[in-house]
């Protein structure tokens, strides 16, 4: 069974960085695609962006576009680099993983979960 495991969170300024990483264990064989998720109290879960095992990447979310990037060796390790932090971008971040499909920009299909690490952005 594939075991997501997310790293990296904490409480953080307005303006200042962050990375949070994600490790993949057991047969991953099958995952194709890793994706970044979140979620602010009292809203929905949102699709950041993810990572295709031949290494295509890319960020979906229009909010953090030109602040957020993702890198990694899919389907292995997963980063979200998090730069000009804001205070809305405080939520449980989630890492993700896509079993035999290639469409990791969109939010349905992910079926395997991490624990979720927690990013506050104080103004």
């Amino acid at each position: 069974q594939v075991r997501l495991v997310e790293s990296g969170g904490g409480s953080v300024q307005a303006g200042t960085s962050l990375t949070l990483s994600c490790a993949a264990s057991g047969p991953t064989a099958r995952i194709y695609s890793m994706g970044w998720f979140r979620q602010a109290p009292g809203k929905e879960r949102e699709l950041i962006g993810g990572i295709h095992r031949n290494g295509e990447s890319g960020i979906r979310a229009d909010s953090v576009k030109g602040r957020f990037s993702i890198s990694g060796d899919a389907p292995n390790t997963m980063s979200l680099q998090m730069n000009s932090l804001k205070p809305e971008d405080t939520a449980v971040y989630y890492c993700a993983a896509k079993p035999n499909r290639n469409d990791y920009d969109v939010p349905h299909g992910y079926t395997i979960w991490g624990q979720g690490t927690q990013v506050t952005v104080s103004s």
